[in-house]
């Protein structure tokens, strides 16, 4: 996790505080005045839990900054568009083009028509509360991680205009929420996963301009929405 030394000796502090309270308080009631020791130990024992607390949407924060830096790392990036992607932050809420909930969860990635090349990481896969990924019309190369399946969030998908190549990965029928999955004009090749009529939820698929083969799945969602091919 991308800790700064003064947050992880926060942290250690705090819990190291606590644990000492729990332990050692019977052995300081006998040889302390309680009235005094009471008085001074309750706000330190406050401020310790407290500090503990707040720093919690910290560990969230930082585990996905540490994903998104990853794909950052992956990516060339000609204009400068992730220059605010800076790994050094509590967490990556205030990186441009992302977007957080409430409780400072990563829920959309907008880096679409942003001129970037390179290639999509496994480490996407740990965005838990992710809504939307859009990195369409861009250069980007390789295949599509597996680990996107791991996105149960997830409503929509928008990798079209890209030169993704391989197959469409079969875990992507895990993402009960998706709506929009948008992987045209690309080069992607073998068959359309009969995991993908699974997803109820789907409205719009569009897998037209690639080097797909085999038969489109007719079942589940794919006989009420518009398939392009």
């Amino acid at each position: 996790l991308l800790f700064s030394p003064f947050i992880s000796i926060l942290i250690n502090f705090s819990f190291v505080f606590l644990f000492f309270q729990y332990h050692q308080k019977p052995a300081l009631t006998e040889q302390l005045n309680l009235s005094s020791s009471s008085s001074m130990a309750a706000p330190i024992w406050l401020w310790a839990f407290s500090v503990a607390l707040t720093l919690v949407p910290s560990v969230f924060g930082n585990s996905e900054g540490d994903a998104l830096y990853t794909l950052r790392k992956s990516l060339t990036d000609p204009d400068n568009i992730l220059q605010s992607w800076d790994p050094n932050l509590v967490n990556p809420c205030t990186w441009f083009h992302i977007t957080c909930n409430q409780n400072n969860r990563v829920t959309r990635v907008d880096l679409g028509n942003s001129n970037l090349s390179g290639h999509l990481v496994p480490e996407l896969g740990k965005l838990e509360h992710l809504q939307y990924l859009e990195l369409y019309k861009n250069n980007i190369q390789g295949t599509i991680p597996t680990e996107l399946g791991n996105l149960k969030s997830l409503i929509s998908l928008d990798l079209y205009n890209n030169n993704i190549s391989g197959t469409i990965p079969p875990s992507l029928g895990k993402l009960k929420s998706l709506v929009f999955l948008r992987l045209n004009d690309n080069k992607l090749t073998g068959p359309i996963p009969r995991e993908l009529a699974g997803i109820s939820s789907l409205k719009v698929v569009d897998v037209s301009n690639n080097d797909l083969c085999g038969t489109i799945p007719t079942s589940g969602p794919f006989e009420h929405i518009p398939l392009n091919k």
